[in-house]
């Protein structure tokens, strides 16, 4: 597959830099090492075998390669590792297509047709270009090992996804006095304290016995390993000095002829009997080598690109180079050159760690007893309309932290240009904002854990927005909320699918 994307690498190259063609193909190349069952999932009474699996996984990649992005966002959505969007996507795609057989959807040939048509990666300045598709379907559908039926295949899932959408979501509707209520809640300017917990002012104070350590090192020893090792060589195709100071087509024009050059290098590491340094001395290309490093302390000369650390651990004695890698300014090529495998630490080894996990733990149990109690007694104290200086005195002498007046959302509905966010914004803003959407003035939250410990919310007051704001941005916020609350609604129904088809991990 990779000699036939590497013969029409010129075409190639510009569907890399639109759609992001690295990333898909490294999947396929990286994802058989993780097989460790010859089944994916059971659903519907039945085992999804791996073989199944990778079929929807190359569906995955393909409609990423076209620009399928409502497809994308509605089956695989949210956050996670390029690898469990690819899981969710497949699970999510299996329900898609026997719901739409249960249903009685079946899309008209027509339909289908214009659909395909009407794919991103498919348009030119005029609309559908057919020389676009010709190109997908000499040189990309064979790489798969799919022809043009995958195609119809997509916009099929597409057509019954949009119809099962409008099904779910039919009933979704709001009254005014509520769109209006939301849109205080989050374009008010909200003024908040808040009470943070810190674990780090309990661990300090845990002692752990020489009984807790054995204990510990007995539960979890095959847990306590060394970490994993690994040596690389690599050569680097990188802009030189003068051509980092180029701008728009002419960077691009140079970042091109880097990409061509490095695909070529890759190209011959392909050849059978191929020598990673004969391979760089050909092209005149200085090979560096790393020390031994790990994932969590990765090489001086790969800290600046994280993505070559990661690249770098999915190699393998039999696929021992990597594929064109962007890194700064440029690409990088990897060549495995050596494996320390992870091996059982002793009691010894492991009791540092040992002891900082236990009061870790520990630490974390106690702060969110604390911040619980608290909490509670805090809401106790403000619903029998104490101040809140009593009221925090009350909860045990809690300090409030002042936050700098906000509204919950981002932006406004109608905003073309999004604010950016404030330099000296708290981490943890998202979660203040999010929690504080939720309170009343004079309310206070419950404990929220975070990465430190946890939070408290306290809502002092809410100055409303301008009425008349509201009624030049009301069409568009109630556009916006109505359709976030169909996604919402089709979430769930994707998870009672989920339920009702048994899903579960596959045994053996």
């Amino acid at each position: 597959m990779i000699k036939v994307l590497r013969k029409h690498r010129n075409w190639l190259m510009i569907v890399i830099a639109v759609l992001a063609l690295p990333f898909c193909l490294y999947f396929v190349k990286s994802d058989t090492s993780l097989i460790r069952s010859d089944n994916f999932v059971e659903m519907y009474g039945r085992k999804v075998t791996m073989t199944e699996a990778h079929r929807y996984a190359r569906l995955f990649q393909l409609s990423q390669l076209l620009g399928m992005s409502d497809l994308l966002e509605d089956l695989a959505p949210g956050s996670g590792t390029d690898d469990q969007k690819v899981g969710t996507f497949i699970i999510n795609l299996i329900l898609l297509r026997h719901e739409a057989e249960r249903l009685g959807i079946e899309p008209a040939d027509s339909e289908i047709v214009e659909t395909v048509k009407n794919f991103p990666a498919l348009q030119g300045p005029s609309g559908f270009d057919a020389a676009k598709y010709d190109q997908v379907e000499r040189t990309i559908l064979p790489s798969f090992g799919f022809t043009d039926e995958q195609l119809r295949e997509l916009a099929r899932d597409e057509l019954c996804l949009k119809r099962i959408k409008e099904v779910v979501a039919s009933g979704v509707s709001f009254p005014e006095s509520e769109s209006k209520s939301n849109y205080e809640q989050l374009y008010g300017k909200n003024f908040v304290s808040v009470v943070r917990v810190h674990s780090a002012d309990f661990v300090k104070e845990i002692k752990v016995s020489d009984d807790d350590i054995k204990k510990y090192y007995e539960a979890h020893k095959t847990e306590l390993k060394t970490e994993e090792k690994r040596k690389v060589e690599f050569v680097r195709l990188a802009l030189s000095e003068e051509q980092k100071k180029l701008k728009d087509k002419e960077r691009i024009d140079a970042l091109q002829k880097l990409a061509d050059r490095a695909n070529d290098f890759s190209q011959a590491l392909l050849e059978k009997g191929a020598d990673f340094h004969q391979v760089a001395a050909k092209f005149q290309l200085p090979v560096e080598t790393t020390g031994e490093f790990t994932t969590s302390a990765p090489d001086p000369k790969l800290k600046a690109d994280p993505q070559l650390n990661q690249a770098a651990f999915k190699l393998t004695p039999q696929e021992p180079n990597s594929d064109p890698l962007k890194s700064a300014d440029g690409f990088a090529i990897l060549h495995l050159a050596g494996v320390v495998e992870a091996r059982p630490l002793t009691l010894d080894e492991s009791k540092q760690k040992i002891v900082d996990q236990i009061k870790n733990e520990r630490g974390r149990e106690m702060t969110t007893a604390k911040g619980r109690q608290a909490a509670e007694s805090l809401k106790n104290a403000l619903k029998s309309e104490k101040p809140l200086p009593a009221a925090l005195q009350e909860a045990g002498g809690l300090k409030p932290e002042k936050i700098e007046p906000f509204m919950a959302a981002a932006d406004e509905p109608d905003a073309k240009n999004p604010p950016e966010k404030p330099k000296n914004d708290p981490t943890d803003m998202m979660i203040i904002k999010n929690v504080s959407a939720q309170l009343q003035p004079g309310e206070a939250s419950d404990f929220v854990p975070w990465i430190d410990g946890g939070m408290i919310v306290l809502m002092e007051k809410r100055e409303p927005p301008d009425p008349a704001k509201y009624q030049q941005t009301k069409a568009t916020f109630e556009e916006r909320y109505l359709k976030n609350a169909r996604e919402y609604v089709f979430m769930e129904w994707l998870r009672d699918r989920q339920r009702d088809a048994g899903l579960q991990s596959a045994k053996g």
